[in-house]
């Protein structure tokens, strides 16, 4: 027995021997290991995670002044997804496609959404087509919770059969508050390296990168100047409300050309700065755990018609498996809002808000379509009944000093203009170098002010006084012109610069004195009425000076005298011939917006048409100058009545009778 006992000692001890190794070599081996071992054999995640970190973008975002529901500066931020998850105002739908929705749940988990396919959708509260500041709301208490903590997802893509890796940044935002109204919004950029592995990423400078914007992107290299960093940091300009991102600060007109929207990107100032957090997502689609989420293919908003619909999630995108070959495929700029137009409306601005107006025609027609069609419907028909109603013929552009109805005027403006086209554009075109010359010197002055204050009063007042002084000259010459033809005298564009000549300051001061005077009485808000008064009867004052050779007080005094009974027909001939010099411009641009031309030569080429419509809406004018001078031969001049308050027993009555 003892012997044995002996042996099974040492058996014991073998195995007690051998445990002990077990145990102590690990550890040995790790001590015994050359510096700088341990860095290498760390997890890639580690790499991964230290790249996100790296390159994770600063944010440059439009200031809100209105802290709550205005529109002009961004109202979000860049978020975590966590917010709505167990959150019980938000509801897990899924769409029956014409039989409507059903409830699946109300406040989903990530558990409850993962692996969920197109069908169904996360229903935040509130209706993106109705109130949009409960959103907004909804978002700032989020924020003021700590439920919305600044961040951003990153992501490690590589695509098969293509070298490299792409580091890509998801930006999720609660509300997409565009011309586009939408719950949710999924936005990014990527940035790719000619590696292998996030540890090579580490050793190396990227190579490019690119902005998601919409349903496209803008390229860059990585050194190109456009790119702005903060040390490795890229800094990135998402345009407010729509949250397409870009590389600086401007407006950005996008005609949908190449994925890009419709509308204007607005990432100008004034601006704050984000500095989200980067989280790393796992590199595949999971199930499991906290980024289970990414299994759910449905749509992050509410389900709507077109471009009202929520989005899916960034697994559904191209760029998550195929960074490289979707990169190359998308555009390496973006237009950007040129300075302005030379002369008249700047286009490519009244495209942005044409484009706002007709996508809340369109979000309306969503919400209600039968009162979206009722407002199209009753526009259209007060438009025809205004100013489509009326008779038309003859249009006889050889007798010019004659009663006129309102289309009688109009197709005798465009016979009269057609007839006499030559001297008519050049007459508009001086309009050109007046606007250019006053707006390029008030630049320069402003450039060159220093912030003194008197010079860039000055500058101010260059720029805004070219159009309105080169408006004046140019109908002063065309009304020359229509004058030199009534008298049967030698017309051309050398007799009218003389005959202007003659009268030119008091011409110029009579006009730029009426709108002095209206702009001022409008500005005063109680003013407006007076304001909109003057605009009308002062409306020949021009045509007074050079056809009369009157003073400018007696040409205030006959142009009102001219209009004093009739309001309607003065009024129903000049609204449209002013709206027609405000749009038509404009108008021709839009369709030249949605051509590859540059912005600049668009605004260029609405700045040349509305130059040549000046003495199109200057004949029109002339002509209803024209058929009421007849009216008041025929008729008299309509006695002026009193409107003094403090003489009641005058008040409403005729006081005298007009001399004219």
């Amino acid at each position: 027995m003892p012997v044995q006992f002996g042996v099974r000692a040492k058996g014991w001890n073998r195995v007690l021997l051998i445990g002990a190794l077990a145990l102590i070599l690990p550890f040995t081996s790790q001590l015994l290991k050359p510096p700088g071992s341990a860095a290498a054999s760390a997890p890639t995640i580690d790499a991964a995670q230290e790249l996100a970190n790296r390159y994770s973008p600063e944010m440059m975002i439009r200031e809100q002044d209105d802290p709550l529901c205005g529109i002009e500066g961004e109202q979000y931020q860049v978020m975590e997804v966590d917010a709505l998850f167990a959150n019980p105002a938000v509801r897990l739908m899924r769409s029956l496609g014409k039989a409507g929705s059903k409830l699946i749940k109300q406040a989903p988990t990530r558990d409850d959404i993962k692996g969920k396919g197109a069908d169904f959708y996360l229903d935040l509260p509130g209706d993106p087509l109705g109130d949009t500041c409960v959103f907004s709301r909804d978002f700032d208490q989020m924020k003021r919770s700590g439920e919305a903590p600044v961040s951003v997802y990153a992501h490690i893509s590589s695509e098969e059969g293509r070298s490299g890796i792409a580091l890509q940044y998801w930006f999720y935002w609660y509300f997409n508050q565009f011309n586009d109204l939408h719950e949710s919004d999924w936005e990014g950029m990527q940035i790719t390296f000619d590696a292998d592995t996030p540890e090579e990423a580490l050793e190396q400078q990227p190579d490019q990168m690119i902005l998601f914007q919409h349903g496209g992107g803008e390229r860059a290299r990585w050194d190109d100047p456009k790119v702005e960093k903060d040390g490795d940091h890229p800094v990135v300009y998402p345009a407010a409300g729509s949250h397409a991102t870009f590389y600086q600060a401007a407006v950005y007109p996008q005609n949908g050309w190449n994925g890009a929207g419709v509308g204007c990107d607005n990432t100008s100032e004034p601006l704050r700065e984000l500095s989200p957090k980067a989280i790393l997502l796992p590199d595949d689609v999971t199930r499991n755990g906290s980024f289970s989420w990414l299994s759910f293919d449905g749509r992050w908003g509410q389900k709507e018609k077109g471009f009202n619909n929520g989005p899916t999630g960034p697994q559904t995108k191209d760029q998550w498996n195929q960074p490289f070959t979707w990169m190359e495929q998308q555009r390496w700029s973006s237009p950007r809002m040129p300075g302005g137009g030379l002369v008249g409306p700047d286009t490519v601005s009244a495209f942005c808000g044409v484009m706002e107006s007709v996508t809340g025609v369109l979000n309306l027609q969503q919400a209600d379509p039968l009162l979206a069609y009722a407002i199209i419907v009753g526009f259209l028909l007060a438009v025809f009944l205004v100013f489509g109603f009326s008779k038309w013929r003859p249009a006889d552009p050889d007798e010019l000093e004659q009663k006129r109805a309102y289309g009688q005027i109009v197709g005798t403006s465009l016979k009269l203009y057609r007839r006499h086209f030559k001297v008519m554009a050049i007459l508009g075109a001086i309009s050109i170098p007046i606007v250019g010359g006053t707006q390029a010197l008030g630049v320069w002055v402003g450039d060159n002010s220093d912030n003194n204050v008197f010079l860039q009063s000055i500058a101010d007042l260059l720029l805004a006084v070219g159009r309105p002084v080169a408006l004046v000259l140019v109908a002063a010459l065309v009304i020359v012109f229509m004058r030199d033809l009534v008298r049967s005298e030698q017309t051309g564009v050398k007799a009218s610069v003389r005959g202007t000549r003659q009268r030119f300051w008091r011409v110029v001061t009579a006009k730029l004195f009426a709108l002095a005077a209206t702009f001022l009485l409008s500005i005063t808000i109680i003013g407006i009425p007076f304001a909109i008064r003057f605009l009308i009867t002062w409306t020949f004052v021009q045509q007074e000076v050079l056809f009369t050779d009157r003073s400018l007080r007696e040409s205030f005094r006959s142009s009102t005298d001219l209009v004093r009974g009739h309001w309607w027909r003065t009024v129903r001939t000049m609204v449209p011939l002013l709206l027609l010099l405000a749009v038509m411009g404009p108008l021709f641009g839009l369709f030249l917006i949605f051509t590859p031309l540059p912005l600049l030569l668009v605004n260029l080429i609405g700045s040349l048409v509305y130059a040549l419509v000046i003495p199109l809406t200057t004949a029109g004018t002339t002509l209803l100058y024209f058929d009421l001078r007849v009216r008041q031969l025929e008729q008299g001049t309509v006695p002026r009545r009193s409107w003094v308050p403090w003489r009641p027993s005058t008040f409403g009555r005729h006081v005298e009778q007009p001399t004219t």
